[in-house]
């Protein structure tokens, strides 16, 4: 089965040996039948639906050369035909000249539809609010919040002086109008982009005092960032600038900044204290992390008095910790590097809390330690098989723990004893009701010393909401919606959780998006199906404007939450990957029949779709079962894996050993194995 590229759409051809011309009329007419109608507001506009394709069917797609190049590792030699077009300089006039011959083949096929893409991209532009504002958030005396301006294509860093010193509430509102406090403009992205092609801020971290503001920004798109620091109300630098590194950077105190630099192969590992005012050259290495699987990250606990340096691996990681108090800054052990162990951290009071996975405890349990004795250990939240701790977020008098049950997210929040009482195991936590079937939820920012918990929600059918929770009443304030322009109504779509039935059984969760005056359910509408699969990465079904010029023109949209991915707990990821990993992709495929075979879809208008590790589930998939689909977007997938897990100098690589050789151990042991038994009839161990 071949699969033939149109732009980044690979379809499937039935046979191999059909001309080059007839193949480019069958992807006309693909393209074509995969519109097949124009839903109201849009029938009015169906008329290029029927547009020829004639440039569409005299492009001929360009072929790749094959020149042999034989690569050896411990003595197994592998043929790589395809090797040459590695151009690490991006210079190569071959690989350039191929890369030009695909662009021009992208722009033949695509000329026919230019109309219709042209329409797609105003519709989603146009559901944009470009004058907006986010929600503000209150911090200390000020109000700060970004604000977008129609026609810019960068934020404006903003805040206002709260004008009273009340405490903070959820009906707390930042007023504006001629009676209002001033709003100070505190950076201007878009005058910093003007002499850049490329800009993008990474970080904007307010001192503790609210007096100056540290800033990371990336004007070559490669994700190394310099950091400025300015004086919050003038705008003018305040000492020099820290070149070279991530965008983890925290304040110390008022007069200190601490970051993050990276090794040759962007891995994130060294962690550094800056006084402001000296140079660069002089800031003092806090620690270096010398293993290549190992990375560092770095953040603030939310009482703002200590910091915590993260160093893991795909399966360990371990806590270091800097008292923001002490005039010796220096970073201690929290928690021990053992090999299966996760841990993260932070601090309330006169105790640190710690999130902690291991094998025996791999959904997650919740525990809390003393300062001055970090293991004397107390369980908050205990392990439980059907629940998974993801994250905790704590304030003075509460804590907010997020977890995944039946592969949703949930939000329980708990009161805590005063500082200096004894803590035990958490009971009479509130959970937080959510209205739509199936959704997104994540922690914002809040205030430490406030009983309200802000968080962000968002479904399918949902456009992006910010919420303050009052912890003590369970009174939930809605402070944002995103407003949809274009005649978008909530109203008119349906989002559905669906479950499929895996090889072995399993329970697959799917969530489905249509339009339900745009469908009629038995088995003749497209479908897009959309896959990852990978790193525990949880794929919930949030809310994104431009899926509506596909479902407002009759598509159904379905993500299959399959294996791999971490949205039923720590074995969900387990289980799809390493010896396990070929259930990702049976996964998708039960999914897929479950679709069909419930009138959802069909086989000819069945579309799919992923990206980088969800690459490698399409063209896993496309080969496994070439029947089951028309059509694949396939965008940047990792199908290359040994060639790249073999060169450490790919950035990114060396953090993949510790699962991608764990996997080609374990299947080689299972090989010696499997050939031992068969010869054991004839041997006796010793």
């Amino acid at each position: 089965m071949l699969h033939f590229s149109v732009g980044s759409l690979a379809i499937p051809a039935a046979a191999a040996s059909a001309s080059a011309s007839a193949l480019s009329r069958r992807r006309a007419l693909l393209l074509s039948s995969l519109i097949p109608k124009f839903c109201p507001p849009y029938s009015h506009q169906s008329s290029h639906s029927r547009a020829p394709f004639s440039t569409f069917a005299m492009a001929v797609p360009p072929v790749a050369r094959k020149e042999p190049r034989e690569l050896v590792d411990h003595g197994d030699v592998r043929l790589d035909n395809y090797y040459w077009l590695r151009d690490d300089s991006r210079s190569d006039p071959d690989v350039l000249a191929h890369l030009r011959s695909e662009n021009h083949y992208t722009a033949a096929v695509m000329s026919d539809v230019k109309e219709l893409e042209d329409e797609i991209y105003a519709e989603i532009r146009g559901r944009i609010k470009e004058d907006d504002i986010e929600a503000p958030l209150r911090k200390g005396q000020y109000y700060y919040y970004e604000r977008t301006l129609a026609g810019k294509e960068y934020v404006q860093h903003c805040r206002r002086l709260v004008p009273t010193n009340g405490p903070v509430t959820v009906y707390d509102v930042m007023p504006t109008g001629p009676d209002a406090t001033n709003e100070h403009i505190v950076l201007d992205e878009n005058v910093k982009a003007k002499d850049h092609d490329y800009y993008s801020i990474g970080a904007f971290k307010v001192s503790p005092n609210g007096k100056l503001v540290a800033y990371a920004e990336d004007t070559k798109g490669d994700e190394i960032y310099t950091v400025n620091v300015i004086d919050a109300e003038s705008g003018k630098c305040v000492g020099q600038p820290l070149k070279g590194i991530t965008s983890d950077i925290e304040w110390a105190g008022d007069d200190y900044l601490v970051y993050i630099t990276m090794d040759e192969i962007l891995r994130p590992d060294k962690v550094w204290l800056h006084m402001l005012g000296s140079d660069q050259s002089n800031d003092i290495c806090l620690y270096h992390e010398n293993d290549d699987m190992f990375s560092l990250g770095l953040q603030a606990s939310e009482s703002k008095q200590y910091l915590f340096v993260e160093s893991g691996s795909k399966n360990t990681s371990f806590i270091l910790y800097l008292d923001v108090s002490k005039h010796n800054k220096e970073l201690v052990f929290l928690t021990p590097r053992v090999y299966g162990i996760d841990t993260t951290a932070s601090h309330r009071g006169n105790h640190f809390y710690v999130k902690r996975r291991s094998k025996e405890f791999y959904n997650s349990e919740l525990i809390v330690c003393p300062l001055d004795n970090v293991a004397e250990t107390t369980v908050l939240l205990p392990h439980r098989e059907s629940v998974k701790i993801q994250d905790f977020q704590l304030f003075e008098n509460h804590i907010a723990v997020y977890e995944r049950q039946n592969g949703l997210p949930k939000v329980t929040v708990y009161r805590l004893p005063s500082t200096g009482e004894p803590i035990g195991q958490l009971k009479g936590g509130r959970e937080i009701d959510f209205v739509d079937p199936a959704y997104a939820v994540e922690p914002e920012q809040s205030q430490f010393h406030s009983s309200v918990l802000r968080f962000h929600y968002s479904s399918m059918r949902t456009p992006p909401s910010v919420f303050d929770y009052d912890m003590d009443s369970g009174v939930s304030v809605l402070k944002k919606i995103d407003t949809v322009l274009g005649g978008f109504d909530a109203s008119n779509y349906v989002t559905e959780r669906k479950w499929a039935v895996a090889n072995d059984g399993t329970q697959i969760p799917m969530t489905i998006l249509y339009r339900k005056d745009c469908v009629d359910l038995d088995g003749s509408d497209p479908m897009l199906l959309y896959g990852y699969g990978s790193y525990e990465t949880c794929i919930d079904p949030s809310f994104r404007g431009s899926r509506f010029s596909l479902v407002n023109r009759g598509f159904i949209y379905v993500i299959a939450h399959i294996r791999g991915g971490g949205e039923m707990g720590r074995k969900w990821y387990e289980d799809g990957k390493l010896l396990n990993k070929r259930n990702t992709f049976t996964d998708f495929i039960a999914c897929a029949e479950y679709l069909i075979e419930n009138k959802y879809c069909s086989k000819e208008k069945l579309c799919i779709n992923g990206r980088s590790a969800g690459g490698l589930l399409m063209g896993a998939v496309l080969n496994m079962r070439p029947d089951l689909f028309k059509a694949a977007v396939v965008g940047v997938p990792f199908v290359d894996a040994l060639t790249t897990m073999l060169d450490p100098t790919i950035p990114l690589t060396t953090s993949e050993w510790e699962v991608f050789f764990i996997s080609v151990l374990m299947h080689l042991c299972s090989f010696l194995f499997t050939c031992f038994t068969a010869i054991s009839p004839f041997y006796t161990l010793p």
